[in-house]
């Protein structure tokens, strides 16, 4: 798999690598306190253009059910820890990267 993402959740920066080379990085926002993001190793299992409801332009669903990479309706608050544990970013960054990387690209997210 020639990509690959890194989530700072600590940072609220989403690093994407193709062939172990940094490419972008985008701001993002995170789990609060009492619903935080989840960290560990994960892969992107399906994606979801439009999904209504508050997820923005484009869903990408991650392998721990019930969590992914999305656009939001709310682009104020990215770069802040409010999310339900999901990962959100600009609609317009998710669009971006939803075309680049394909369904099995693996995600790390670390504190």
């Amino acid at each position: 798999m020639p990509y690959r993402i890194a989530v700072s959740v600590s940072k609220r920066r989403l690093y994407l690598y193709q062939n172990n080379r940094l490419t972008k990085t985008y701001p993002i926002a995170v789990g609060k306190m009492l619903t935080p993001t989840p960290t560990g190793s994960y892969k992107i299992i399906n994606k979801q253009p439009n999904p209504g409801g508050p997820f923005g332009a484009m869903w990408m669903g991650l392998s721990k059910p019930g969590y992914g990479i999305h656009g939001t309706n709310a682009p104020g608050s990215i770069g802040r820890a409010v999310s339900l544990g999901c990962i959100r970013m600009y609609n317009k960054d998710v669009l971006a990267l939803s075309k680049i990387v394909p369904i099995g690209t693996p995600v790390v997210i670390s504190r």
